[in-house]
């Protein structure tokens, strides 16, 4: 098994970047997608996935060390091995859907029942629900394959444990790896695969497959756990004069039993991981009898985080003399072009449902906004264009590009910079601007409650 390649199955954001960090590591590659554009792509060292160090790796890489194919029963007689990376799509309950994984691994049961090899690996990566092992992969590879489990195939369940952004540092040097095993070989050899990808020596946890697939979702809520508590945190700051979130979040995270890690009050946390395992926890819980109260309150705080900046920055309309605003960051996160439940686009839409003219700017997620919005917005040239094109700018994600911003990028006066991770340094700005970073006190508390009352009063929500 050591000297054979690894499949990968599934070229989305994660597979993809799975596929490049295996190639990058020494290990031969043999990638499997169902769309040809993509396959073709791959072996001629392209892509069209915007991730930090992917374009790099397939440049070098693809159709070297790093193989694509449409053929599942390639994947079957050239490795011994296979991860399976495909998408999970959410269900109305909350849950995950499994077909794309069941269907991959029908297609590889299918080749392995035709194979005359003893054995192979799979390691499930895709986030699933609990019990999905057990109750579907398993009797799924068992019919199609003809074979028992432990005998003719090992299964691992290895949750992902990566970010958008930084997808292939995560997957080279992670905190840890948690590895759901249904036995000890198939365990072992897993373990052995995660020590070659692996530049670093993280912790590695074997464990069942049951508590690796609780893990991963239980390991999410903890993280939106902290995020909501930061945020609870600095909305309070805000009220308070002379409070500022960042000096008691540093304390705060210095605290081994609490650590510092997404521990900084800001918006609501977005993008395709977080808000959909905390509902998958809160499905999972009903399912059991339990009523999930604490990460059920997690939910309406993040909810209710989208909530408090949209006021904010109605508040402050009161006081511009346009009714214009400028957005700059559109992704949930920097070095992405994901708008997946970003709070900015949440801003945005609630702002062109009040008549406010929009101008928003993102270094990659431009495009991805134009789909959603089209003309019902303006979208600037650059961090420097947007900020002129209104009086009110509101910063909503943590780009290096938009710490440069300084009095030089003012053209109105009065203009106001609503400062969402406090990435700016207020000394830089003249009498022309108003500051205004959330988390810290200032005197925007009464002027919010004036817009909440408001709206209480004429019947509105919340």
């Amino acid at each position: 098994m050591e000297n054979r390649a690894i499949s990968v199955i599934g070229l989305g954001k994660l597979g993809a970047c799975l596929a490049a960090s295996l190639a990058k590591r020494g290990i031969d590659v043999l990638a499997v997608d169902v769309l040809p554009e993509v396959v073709n792509a791959l072996n001629q060292g392209r892509t069209m996935i915007c991730e930090p160090g992917l374009p790099e790796l397939l440049a070098e890489f693809g159709g070297k060390r790093l193989r694509a194919t449409l053929s599942h029963r390639e994947a079957i007689e050239q490795t011994d091995v296979s991860f399976i990376m495909v998408h999970t799509p959410s269900t109305g309950d909350g849950g995950f859907s499994n077909r794309f994984v069941l269907r991959a691994l029908e297609s590889l049961g299918d080749a392995l029942k035709a194979s005359r090899k003893a054995y192979h690996l799979f390691i499930i990566n895709s986030t699933v629900m609990p019990g999905s092992m057990e109750s579907e992969v398993i009797p799924l590879l068992e019919k199609t394959t003809g074979r028992k489990l432990n005998e003719g195939f090992g299964l691992c369940y290895s949750p992902e444990l990566v970010a958008l952004g930084s997808v292939i540092r995560d997957f080279l040097r992670p905190d840890l790896v948690a590895i759901g095993c249904s036995n000890e070989n198939a365990g072992r050899s897993a373990e052995a695969l995660y020590r070659k990808l692996c530049e670093n020596n993280p912790p590695m946890f074997r464990m069942s497959l049951i508590d690796a697939e609780l893990f991963k979702v239980s390991l999410n809520c903890y993280v939106t756990l902290k995020i909501s508590f930061a945020n609870a945190l600095a909305n309070l700051c805000e009220r308070i004069p002379g409070a500022d979130v960042d000096v008691i979040t540093r304390a705060l995270g210095a605290d081994r039993r609490i650590g510092s890690h997404y521990l900084q009050g800001g918006l609501a946390f977005g993008g395709p991981c977080f808000p959909r395992d905390t509902k998958a926890y809160v499905a999972v819980a009903k399912r059991y009898g339990l009523e999930p109260v604490l990460i059920e309150a997690v939910e309406a705080v993040n909810r209710a985080q989208d909530r408090h900046l949209a006021d904010l920055i109605l508040a402050e309309i009161q006081t511009s003399p346009k009714k214009a605003v400028s957005v700059l960051g559109l992704a949930f996160k920097p070095n992405t072009n994901v708008i997946e439940e970003s709070p900015a686009i949440k801003l945005i839409h609630e702002l062109v449902r009040q008549g406010v003219r929009v101008t928003a700017y993102d270094r990659l997620a431009m495009e991805n906004v134009k789909a959603v919005f089209g003309i019902k917005i303006s979208y600037a040239k650059s961090v420097r264009d947007c900020v002129a094109q209104s009086g009110l700018c509101v910063i909503t994600t943590r780009g290096d590009e938009f710490k440069d911003i300084d009095e030089s990028y003012i053209v109105h006066d009065p203009t106001i910079i609503v400062d969402c991770w406090r990435l700016l340094d207020p000394s830089r700005f003249g009498a022309r601007t108003k500051y205004c970073p959330l988390g810290v006190g200032m005197p925007l508390a009464s002027a919010v409650e004036m817009v909440r009352e408001a709206r209480s009063e004429a019947g509105g929500a919340s």
